[in-house]
């Protein structure tokens, strides 16, 4: 992948949330396949964050665009990242 093709992959969660849990093990398992990089943020230190997603959490995101939510779906996941 050249530096332009790299996605930004976002994944915002809460403690305690084991949805988040979940989706963390499918990001570092895809990640680490496809040598993807991916950012985790905390919704709680976020206001708007937390406001504009409450319940919806984990919200997967690439490139700045919501992806997917509460579970995320490897095999989607992979499409999306082009394997």
């Amino acid at each position: 992948m050249s530096e332009s093709t790299v996605p930004h992959v976002v994944l915002l969660t809460r403690p305690g949330c084991h949805l988040c849990e979940d989706a963390r093990l499918v990001l570092q398992r895809v990640g680490k396949d496809l040598g993807v990089q991916w950012q985790e943020r905390n919704a709680d230190e976020d206001p708007e964050l937390a406001a504009r997603f409450g319940e919806e959490i984990p919200v997967l995101f690439i490139d700045g665009v919501q992806r997917d939510f509460w579970k995320i779906d490897e095999v989607r996941l992979r499409r999306l990242l082009g394997a």
